[in-house]
């Protein structure tokens, strides 16, 4: 199976899918680090471009191939996005979970941006003003978690872990 996650960033969506990886031993796979790698090279511009979601995608095909759980866990803020993971688990002949992971409490998502430290080594954050600017498409068709509802994150790991039969 292929649990494609997004949301803005400060959602939720790396502490669920650390949580869910570590409880279930699917594949996390954090596009942070991708990008954050491919900066480090040298190799690539500042402005990464497709870059980190292309790499991601074929590590997410390279597990899912010998039948291994993936957790994408990236913003995914636009179809093209999307409908990558889409094709994968298509290619794979898996399923496909799409969850977009929200914080509907504005004051709890500003307070979560601005006092996260990184887990991805010189991965420098974006602050409030960048996430509000961000581009960031309507998800239809995604299955929705509000890390803010009542129960917070342990209720939104325990609804994720229902919807993922894991």
């Amino acid at each position: 199976m292929l649990i494609a996650l997004g949301g803005l960033p400060g959602s939720g969506k790396s502490t669920l899918a650390r949580a869910l990886a570590r409880e279930s031993g699917a594949v996390w796979l954090r596009i942070d680090s991708i990008e954050q790698a491919l900066r480090e090279s040298g190799v690539c511009a500042a402005d990464l471009g497709p870059a980190g979601y292309l790499a991601a995608a074929a590590v997410v095909s390279d597990n899912l191939a010998p039948g291994r759980t993936v957790i994408a866990d990236a913003v995914n803020p636009l179809p093209v996005t999307r409908e990558m993971w889409r094709g994968a688990a298509q290619r794979a002949g898996v399923r496909l979970l799409e969850v977009e992971i929200v914080c509907s409490d504005i004051a709890e998502h500003r307070r979560r941006v601005e006092t996260r430290v990184s887990g991805v080594p010189g991965l420098v954050l974006p602050d409030w003003e960048a996430v509000l600017a961000r581009d960031y498409a309507p998800w239809p068709g995604a299955v929705r978690i509000d890390t803010a509802a009542p129960g917070g994150v342990a209720a939104s790991l325990a609804r994720l872990r229902a919807l993922a039969g894991l």
